[in-house]
């Protein structure tokens, strides 16, 4: 199989370690349908050569993941996606919730609202509905 659409983004400043941001953005990219089952995660060289982090910290993520029940590693061959995360029908492309969150983006911009403005009110909203109980 083909390897998965996903590009680590390490964000050294955020505090949260290299590994749950690599575990973290393999599930949003399950979620969204980027990554389906059968889909090959990048090789750990493949991560180190693209984000410079420790191959060994690649490797905790993907055992992470592993351990989930949500990726296999296949000896000689790679780390395949096992199951699925995604609902299309909310989170495809023309689904309509997102569809109405990019016009509330939009909108959000044109007022003048910057990323850090949005993720504030995003989280604000979204501990409303989901309190911190309700989360993994």
């Amino acid at each position: 199989m083909l390897t998965g659409v996903i590009e680590f983004r390490i964000d050294r400043r955020s505090g949260v370690s290299t590994y749950v941001q690599i575990v973290q953005q393999v599930r949003q990219a399950m979620r969204l349908g980027l990554l389906n089952p059968g889909d090959r995660l990048p090789s750990a060289r493949e991560v180190v050569e693209a984000t410079t982090v420790n191959p060994n910290t690649v490797l905790k993520a993907y055992r992470e993941l592993e351990r989930e029940g949500l990726v296999e590693a296949r000896r000689g061959l790679g780390t395949f996606v096992t199951t699925s995360l995604s609902s299309e029908a909310t989170t495809g492309d023309d689904a309509p919730l997102r569809r109405e969150l990019a016009g509330w983006m939009g909108r959000a911009r044109e007022g003048g609202l910057v990323v850090e403005d949005v993720d504030a009110l995003y989280s604000a909203v979204r501990d409303e509905h989901y309190p911190a109980e309700e989360r993994p």
